[in-house]
C-alpha cells in the first residue's frame, strides 16, 4: 500500500523494535533476524485501521428488549441507542472496550477511531476504554460523544472530557480526539467550541452527519442550510474533519466536502443494519474526496466490512465494474490513516510503525499469483487472520492474543454486559416479537 501499490512475491519485512527497516523479495535479504514469522502461503499485509466505530456497540448483540419495533433510524436512536446511553457505566465503557478490542485485534484490525456516548457520566470514562485498549495492545483513537439532546450542559460536560484526555496526552496506545454526536443534537455554539478545541489541541473532529434523512430535514427547517452547508458555515469542515456516513448528501454537498479536503468515514454494514440508504460512493471517489472504511459498532471483522462495500455499490448501481478491490483496499488502510493525519500509519514502508498483519487462508485453493487485492476482498476473512504486530509488538499470534486471556477477559465482560441487560430490561424469551439489536 505505498505510493507505487507494490504487491512483493515471496518477500519480506524487517522489523527493528517499532519500525519497519526493511522490504523486498527474499533473495534480497541480508541479514539475519532474531525473531522469524514464516508467513509462506499467506498475505502480509498493513494492519487494517477501522475509520468510525462504537465499542460500546458490542453491548447489545443478540439482546432482546420489549419495545416498540422501530420504524425508522430516528427511532432506532430514540428507542435503542439513547435509553441505553443513559445506564451506561464506567465498567460498562470498559467491557465493551475489552471485547471489541479483543475482537478487532484477533481480526486484523490494529488501529480504530472511537466515539463513546453516555451522557450523564462522560467524566474519566476515557481513562477505562484507554485502559482496555491497552490491555489487548492495539491503537484506538478514542473520543466522547458531545451532545445536546438535554441540553446545553451535557455538551459541555462531553466537550470536557475530550478535551481532559487530549490535555493528558492519552495513555499508551489510546490517543483522543474531539467526537460532537451529530448536528440535529447540537447546537452552533457547540460546534464552535469543538472546532475550537480540536484546533488547539492539533486532534481530528468527528461528527455524524446525514445518517438518516431526519438530519437534512433538522437543518433545513431551522437553519436555512442542508447539514454539509451548515458545518462548513460554522468551520468544522476541513483537513482535520472526519464526517462519518454522509449517506444522504446531494452533489453540492460533496462538491464542498472534496474543495475543503473534508475526510469521510464509510459504514455500509450498519448503514444496511439501519435502512438508512447506500452513500453515493463513486461520486465521492470521482471528485476527490478521501473516504475510509468503518464499522459504526456493528461487525468489527474488518474483512467483512470490505467485502460489503465492495459488493453494495455493485448492486446499488448494477455495475460489476463500479469498485476495483483495490480501492476497498484502500479505503482500509492507506485512507483512513490519511483521515486522522496518521502519516506513520496505513501502508508497509521503510521508517512506518510496524503494524503488520498476516493472513492465511484456512483453505488455500488458488494461488495467490493473479489479483492479490481481489483475493483478500474476496477471499479472506477475519478468522484467516494468523499474526497481527502492533508497534513491533507481537499481539496475536497463531490466531491467539498475547497480551490477554480470551477465554478469561470474556467471562468478566458477559458478567458486567449480563448486568446492563438487567438494568435496560431485556426481553427473557422471545415471544415477543423479535427484535435483534445491535449497532
Amino acid at each position: 500500500m505505498d505510493p507505487d501499490r507494490r504487491v512483493i512475491r515471496d518477500g519480506f519485512v524487517l522489523v527493528e523494535e517499532d519500525r519497519i527497516a526493511g522490504v523486498g523479495r527474499q533473495d534480497e535479504l541480508r541479514v539475519s533476524a532474531d525473531y522469524v514469522i514464516d508467513a509462506g502461503g499467506g498475505v502480509v499485509m498493513p494492519g487494517l485501521i477501522c475509520g468510525h466505530t462504537h465499542l460500546y456497540g458490542i453491548a447489545l448483540r443478540g439482546c432482546m428488549l420489549n419495545i416498540r419495533t422501530p420504524t425508522d433510524f430516528l427511532e432506532n436512536l430514540q428507542r435503542i441507542w439513547w435509553p441505553l446511553d443513559e445506564i451506561m457505566t464506567a465498567d460498562d465503557a470498559y467491557a465493551t472496550a475489552l471485547a471489541a478490542s479483543m475482537e478487532m485485534a484477533l481480526t486484523g484490525t490494529t488501529t480504530f477511531a472511537d466515539t463513546y456516548s453516555a451522557p450523564p457520566r462522560p467524566e474519566g470514562v476515557l481513562d477505562r476504554i484507554a485502559d482496555a485498549v491497552n490491555e489487548v495492545g492495539i491503537r484506538g483513537i478514542i473520543s466522547f460523544e458531545a451532545t445536546e439532546r438535554r441540553g446545553p450542559d451535557e455538551g459541555r460536560r462531553g466537550l470536557e472530557e475530550n478535551i481532559r484526555f487530549l490535555k493528558s496526552g492519552g495513555r499508551g496506545r489510546a490517543k483522543g480526539m474531539v467526537s460532537l454526536h451529530a448536528s440535529f443534537t447540537v447546537s452552533d455554539d457547540l460546534i464552535g467550541r469543538g472546532v475550537e478545541a480540536a484546533k488547539l489541541y492539533s486532534a481530528p473532529l468527528t461528527i455524524h452527519v446525514a445518517e438518516g434523512p431526519n438530519d437534512q430535514y433538522h437543518n433545513l427547517e431551522r437553519y436555512g442550510r442542508r447539514t454539509v452547508e451548515r458545518l462548513h458555515d460554522k468551520g468544522l469542515l476541513g483537513p482535520g474533519a472526519v464526517l462519518a456516513h454522509c449517506v444522504h448528501l446531494n452533489m453540492r454537498e460533496i462538491k464542498l466536502l472534496a474543495a475543503t479536503g473534508t475526510h469521510v468515514a464509510h459504514n455500509p454494514m450498519s448503514n444496511m443494519l439501519n435502512a438508512v440508504g447506500i452513500m453515493k460512493l463513486p461520486e465521492m471517489l470521482e471528485n476527490g474526496v478521501n473516504v475510509c472504511l468503518g464499522n459504526d459498532g456493528y461487525v468489527f471483522d474488518g474483512f467483512e466490512n470490505m467485502r460489503s462495500c465492495f459488493l453494495i455499490h455493485r448492486v446499488d448501481r448494477r455495475d460489476p465494474a463500479i469498485l476495483p478491490p483495490q480501492t476497498v483496499v484502500e479505503m482500509a488502510t492507506i485512507k483512513p490513516a490519511q483521515a486522522y493525519g496518521l502519516t506513520d500509519l496505513g501502508s508497509i514502508e521503510d521508517g512506518k510503525k510496524a503494524d503488520i498483519i498476516v493472513v492465511k487462508p484456512e483453505v488455500y485453493a488458488t494461488p495467490m499469483t493473479g489479483s492479490i487485492y481481489g483475493y483478500i476482498v474476496n477471499g479472506l476473512k477475519g478468522g484467516d487472520v494468523e499474526t497481527v504486530i502492533v508497534d513491533g509488538e507481537v499481539i496475536a499470534n497463531n490466531r491467539r492474543l498475547t497480551n490477554v486471556d480470551k477465554e478469561t477477559a470474556s467471562g468478566r465482560v458477559r458478567q458486567i454486559i449480563q448486568r446492563l441487560w438487567d438494568r435496560l430490561g431485556v426481553s427473557p424469551k422471545e415471544a415477543v416479537e423479535p427484535l435483534s439489536l445491535t449497532r
